[in-house]
C-alpha cells in the first residue's frame, strides 16, 4: 500500500530526493495525475509544493494558474473525438481477433478463443453492434458463463488492487526496476497480505496494467585508443574473483541535462558490483576522470592486491592517473583494443544507470550531479542483482567484511 506522510510529521523540501520530485513531476506532465491528487497521494505538504517542481523541473509551461493548470495540446472536442475512432478501430480489431483465434485453435488444440470471447462480446454489445445474447447465441455458450467469468475477473482485479501501489511505491526509487527483482523484492509483502501470486502472474498483470518496462539501446563512444602513451595487458580474462576489491573496473559514460552533454566516470568492484567511486564533469578531463578513482581508494576496506582494469582510454593511460595507481600499488589492466565485452561489467553498470535511473532530463549540471548521487546510493543499498542471489552490492561487500575476506 501507498506509505502517506502523517500530516503532524514536519517536512521540508530537502526531505524529498531529486529522483522522488522528478518521477512526480513525470506523472503528473504525462496526465496520470494532476498536481493536487500527487499531493495528496504521496502525502506532500503544502498546498503548492507539486506546483513548485513542476516549474522547476517541469518540461511544460506551470506559468499560468487556474483553470489553465493543467496544460492540454488539444481541446476536449477533439479528445473525444479521437477517443471514439479508437474505439471504432478497437472494435473492428477485436473482430479480427475472434476469427484469428478460432484459427489458431483448430490449427494448435488450444481454447484461446474461448478466452478472448468475453472480452470481445463485452466490447461489441458496448457500441451495440451485437448484443450479448446474441453473442452467446452464435458462438454456443451461455450468457451464465460469460458472467461468471466476468465475476471472477473482477475479484481477481480487486484481489491484485494492492499490488499496483506496491509496484509504484518501489519504482519511485527505482523507476526503471525490471519484473524480476520486483517480484523478489515484492514477495514478502504479498505473502504478508495473502496474495497468491506468481513471478509469471505478476509479469501478466503488469502488462495489463501497461507497466511493464521497455528497453532501451542507446549508444555513444567515449573511448579513444589511438594515442601514443602506454598501454597495458588484460590481467582479467582467466582471473578467479573470490573476494571484494580484488578487481575495480572503470569507464566512463557520457550523460545529459538541458545545458549539454556531461561525463561520468565510474569505478566499480567486479565481486561485489559496488559502485565505489563516482565523478560527473562536463569535460573527459583525466583531472576529473581520477577523482573517481581516488573516492574508490578511500572507500577501501583492505590493503589486499588490487588490480585496476580498464578501456584504453587517453584518460587511463595519462600519466597522472597512472602515478595515482602506482602511488597506491594498484596494477593496471587494459582491455585489447577497443573491445567493450573486455570490460563487460563497468559497460552493465553504466546501463544500469542511465536506463534505470538517470531517466528523467535535468535542469542543469548541479542538478544532474545530484540525482546521481542519489542513483549511486540507491544501486549500491537497495537494488537487488540476479548475478549476487538478489542481494544488493553494499550486503555482499559488506557480508564479506563481517566474515574477514576483507582484512
Amino acid at each position: 500500500m501507498e506509505k502517506r506522510i502523517p500530516s503532524k510529521t514536519k517536512r521540508t523540501q530537502r526531505d524529498y530526493t531529486l529522483g522522488f520530485k522528478l518521477a512526480v513531476v513525470a506523472q503528473v506532465e504525462k496526465g496520470e495525475l494532476t498536481y493536487k491528487q500527487a499531493q495528496h497521494k504521496y502525502g506532500i505538504q503544502g498546498r503548492s509544493t507539486v506546483l513548485v517542481w513542476l516549474r522547476k523541473h517541469g518540461q511544460l509551461d506551470w506559468t499560468q494558474t487556474g483553470a489553465q493548470m493543467t496544460p492540454s495540446k488539444e481541446t476536449p472536442e477533439q479528445k473525444i473525438k479521437r477517443l471514439e475512432q479508437k474505439i471504432r478501430d478497437m472494435d473492428d480489431l477485436h473482430l479480427i481477433y475472434h476469427e484469428m483465434l478460432k484459427r489458431i485453435d483448430k490449427e494448435c488444440g488450444t481454447f484461446l478463443s474461448k478466452k478472448a470471447f468475453v472480452g470481445t462480446a463485452r466490447a461489441l454489445q458496448a457500441t451495440k453492434k451485437l448484443s450479448l445474447s446474441r453473442a452467446c447465441t452464435l458462438y454456443g455458450i451461455s450468457r451464465q458463463a460469460v458472467y461468471q467469468r466476468l465475476a471472477r475477473y473482477q475479484c481477481r482485479i480487486q484481489q491484485l488492487e494492492p499490488v499496483k501501489a506496491l509496484v509504484q511505491e518501489l519504482r519511485r526509487f527505482m523507476p526503471r526496476l525490471g519484473t524480476r527483482k520486483l517480484y523478489y523484492l515484492l514477495k514478502p509483502k504479498l505473502v504478508e497480505l495473502g496474495i497468491k501470486l506468481g513471478r509469471d502472474g505478476l509479469f501478466d498483470y503488469l502488462r495489463h496494467q501497461k507497466m511493464l518496462v521497455k528497453p532501451k539501446i542507446s549508444y555513444t563512444k567515449t573511448t579513444h585508443s589511438k594515442h601514443w602513451m602506454r598501454k597495458y595487458p588484460n590481467l582479467t580474462q582467466d582471473i578467479q574473483l573470490n573476494r571484494p576489491e580484488q578487481v575495480y573496473a572503470s569507464d566512463i559514460t557520457y550523460v545529459q541535462s538541458h545545458e549539454g552533454v556531461h561525463y561520468l566516470s565510474l569505478t566499480t568492484d567486479a565481486y561485489s558490483r559496488k559502485i565505489m567511486g563516482y565523478e560527473l564533469s562536463r569535460e573527459m578531463k583525466t583531472t576529473d576522470v581520477v577523482k573517481a578513482l581516488r573516492m574508490s581508494i578511500k572507500a577501501r576496506q583492505s590493503n589486499e592486491p588490487l588490480i585496476h582494469h580498464s578501456d584504453r582510454g587517453s584518460q587511463y593511460c595519462a600519466s597522472l592517473y597512472q602515478s595515482e595507481l602506482q602511488k597506491h600499488a594498484i596494477t593496471p589492466s587494459m582491455t585489447d583494443g577497443y573491445d567493450c565485452y573486455q570490460n563487460a561489467l563497468a559497460e552493465r553498470v553504466n546501463g544500469i544507470l542511465k536506463q534505470e535511473f538517470l531517466v528523467h532530463k535535468c535542469q542543469s549540471f548541479d542538478e544532474l550531479k545530484q540525482l546521481v548521487k542519489e542513483s549511486v546510493a540507491i544501486y549500491n543499498q537497495l537494488r537487488p542483482h540476479l548475478s549476487l542471489g538478489m542481494q544488493t552490492p553494499e550486503q555482499v561487500h559488506k557480508k564479506a567484511s563481517v566474515e574477514g575476506t576483507l582484512a
